[in-house]
């Protein structure tokens, strides 16, 4: 298994270019730049991203890591990014305002968590009358969480306190690791990180398992967007670069230590204990959109129903799945 997939990688960052530079329909194998975020997206992408360190410097594509979607839709905005990786409702935002991007995967099927040092909460009951901290107000952690609140019995703000003191998911490590906060919503691989500095902390429940009890599908809350130019001109190198995706996410999920120390090599994470642990934990799923269009456009209504803005005012259109 780990011979194919090496393989797989090798035979993709190769196929991607070449001594004529000609690539399926363009005449000049220019560098396909790919935006993607520093957590699970960039953590499924990681035997790829060191598959690229060892290519000759010419090669054709190039991956810059981002610290917050901010950043990436910017790179998107001002054309500099061929993909990106975004939380699947900001993708839908910008396909709503017209961006010029198509929906081509999912890398990353849930990777929140209710997590905390409280040992007596133990199902969703138990939060009756506590006090959860959640990031990113009206986001889609804030959203999830309250919806699955809602499906539990439970009404936000008079059954469940929710408290927004801690804003970015650097604040609420933080606040969980030093113990300012009891309860919060957290994603990877930050939960990890925390419970490698308190190991009081532990995840309590798992937003994604729950989701799936209620719909039988996972979360789709990464989307990996491509630009629909690049899809007609370049198509060849559209699917090698998915394929050599696809093949990394495989890698990494076989590969557990091995993709641990990688992810600390590119700074992705700064712990390899916590990067193991975060792993399994970040549900690491390549799954093509046109094959999950239901599950897709159901996780968009369900936000959708909660607040329409939370996805650009409407469902994305059928043009919206690559």
């Amino acid at each position: 298994m780990n011979r194919i997939i090496i393989s797989i990688l090798l035979f993709i960052l190769c196929a991607c270019g070449g001594p004529s530079g000609r690539t399926g329909s363009a005449d000049v194998a220019q560098t396909i730049h790919i935006a993607t975020l520093k957590g699970p997206s960039a953590m499924g992408m990681i035997k790829m991203i060191d598959s690229l360190s060892y290519a000759p410097s010419d090669n054709d594509i190039s991956i810059k890591i981002y610290t917050e979607p901010m950043l990436v839709r910017k790179a998107m905005l001002d054309g500099t990014a061929d993909f990106a990786a975004l939380p699947m409702n900001m993708a839908a935002v910008l396909y709503n305002k017209g961006l010029d991007y198509s929906l081509a995967a999912v890398p990353v099927s849930g990777s929140l968590y209710l997590a905390g040092s409280d040992t007596s909460i133990t199902r969703w009951e138990d939060l009756r009358g506590r006090k959860v901290h959640i990031m990113a107000k009206g986001m889609t952690p804030d959203a999830i969480f309250r919806y699955l609140l809602v499906q539990n019995g439970l009404t936000p703000d008079e059954d469940v306190i929710l408290d927004y003191n801690f804003p970015t998911h650097t604040d609420m490590a933080s606040a969980l690791a030093s113990g300012r906060a009891t309860l919060g919503v957290i994603s990877e691989p930050y939960i990890s990180m925390v419970m490698t500095k308190n190991s009081l902390v532990h995840p309590i429940i798992d937003l994604n398992r729950e989701w799936a009890k209620i719909h039988g599908y996972n979360i789709t809350e990464t989307a990996f967007l491509v630009k629909t130019e690049l899809i007609e001109s370049q198509s060849e190198r559209v699917q090698a670069v998915l394929d050599g995706y696809a093949a990394s996410i495989s890698w990494v999920n076989h590969n557990q230590d091995s993709a641990a120390a990688l992810m600390v090599k590119f700074q992705i994470i700064s712990d390899t204990s916590a990067a193991r642990i975060s792993i399994p934990q970040s549900h690491l799923i390549f799954r093509r959109a046109r094959d999950h269009k239901d599950e897709i456009n159901a996780y968009l209504r369900t936000l959708f129903e909660m607040s329409p803005g939370l996805i650009g005012g409407k469902l994305p259109d059928e043009a919206f799945y690559q």
